[in-house]
């Protein structure tokens, strides 16, 4: 039996190299249904749709090393999409951000950079003062930027999850789960997809200015499926001596954006593999339904309202993954809407649905939401609707 497992191992690499995205179908089918991975936590999902493609051991409570980073990401995109912080501010670096151990671009204290500057160095180089000196100009303190952290992770449903600092460092209760850190991946790249134009950079400097004068550093992504997978867009890795090695990839290919993450894989290398075994699984087997233009929508006729009818629109647009090779072609449409709505009228009310249908299956719906609020006519407005209509 051992033998077969290294053979069925052996193979897997060996197909994956020569023909990736053949080869994992027929080492799926090898292995009984479960790809030959070394990980013992994984998770795949879709990211448009948010569906699992793929999953082992992904509840497993493990330190998370850097790809805490990408909680850290969200918070301080959040801060720069409310308008708290702009990417042209400039970022005074503290003692205490200037002390952080680990991975950094060495930061020392009085130095200045900006905000765009320090998500690069928190993107490209896993910098952990980069991270500290972001919380404190956005938070206060670091203690404040982590609450505001967990806080996230709860909204998010990460239920495994808590974070004790916000770079990543092995910490007693610093935790979470590939399950986990697959949503907070995906709320990352898909509310903030301005973060691939950090992920994406291989090698680039940054300016240290500090009173002996100024000097270049090296950023160096630590990613290396950005040089070594034509497919990858991120996003993060992480080593620590409890977390072992650690990625959250991301990938697009024909479309699909896929998120691939590999938790305590016990060397650097296989950390990558794995996560391109994932990828290529991924694309092999699925194909991605999504209507970005909806239904053209009719104006809805209220009742008892200052208004006589009020516009609608489509919340959102709609995506369905499919890991059957199913045909699109076939995909209907079938919008629902009350004859009248009755006011008061709230906007973003749900009034209405399109649902998606593909044969007798139901692939999904999308919710149809008034534009406008329209608010509930008193007597003045039935007099002046009575008047207008004398005059015509």
């Amino acid at each position: 039996m051992k033998g077969k497992s290294l053979l069925c191992a052996f193979l897997a690499v060996l197909l994956l190299t020569l023909h990736p995205s053949s080869a994992l179908a027929e080492t799926e089918e090898a292995a009984g249904g479960n790809l030959s991975l070394s990980a013992p936590s994984v998770i795949l999902l879709e990211a448009s749709t948010g569906t699992v493609i793929y999953e082992n051991n992904a509840d497993q409570s493990l330190h998370p090393a850097s790809i805490t980073k990408i909680m850290t990401l969200i918070l301080i995109y959040d801060a720069l999409a409310e308008g708290k912080i702009q990417k042209e501010d400039v970022v005074r670096v503290s003692a205490y951000a200037a002390s952080m151990g680990g991975s950094q671009v060495f930061l020392e204290e009085g130095e200045e950079q900006t905000v765009d500057t320090l998500i690069k160095c928190i993107s490209v180089a896993s910098a952990n003062d980069a991270c500290v000196a972001m919380a404190e100009f956005t938070w206060g303190s670091e203690e404040a930027f982590v609450e505001q952290m967990n806080q996230r992770a709860a909204g998010l449903g990460m239920t495994g999850t808590h974070f004790v600092n916000c770079c990543g460092l092995d910490t007693d209760g610093h935790l979470t789960t590939a399950r986990d850190v697959g949503i907070m991946s995906r709320e990352l790249i898909t509310r903030y997809p301005d973060i691939y134009q950090y992920t994406s950079i291989w090698m680039e400097n940054i300016t240290h200015v500090t009173s002996r004068g100024s000097s270049e550093f090296g950023l160096v992504n630590t990613n290396k499926l950005m040089k070594q997978y034509s497919y990858a867009t991120g996003l993060k890795t992480g080593s620590t001596g409890l977390a072992k090695y650690c990625v959250s990839a991301t990938a697009r290919k024909d479309g699909i954006d896929l998120i691939a993450v590999v938790m305590a894989a016990p060397d650097y290398r296989v950390r990558f593999q794995d996560a391109v075994t994932l990828l290529e699984y991924g694309f092999a087997t699925c194909r991605l339904y999504q209507d970005s233009e909806g239904v053209e929508l009719p104006e809805l006729p209220v009742t008892g309202g200052v208004e006589d009818s009020l516009p609608l629109i489509q919340k959102g647009s709609f995506s369905y993954l499919s890991t059957t090779g199913e045909d699109f072609s076939g995909v209907e449409k079938a919008l629902e809407l009350p004859e009248s709505v009755e006011a008061p009228v709230e906007e973003g009310q749900v009034v209405g649905t399109v649902r998606y249908y593909l044969g007798e299956k139901e692939l999904g719906s999308v919710e149809i939401l008034a534009q406008r609020p329209v608010e509930k006519a008193g007597f003045l407005d039935y007099l002046r609707k009575a008047t207008i209509q004398w005059l015509l």
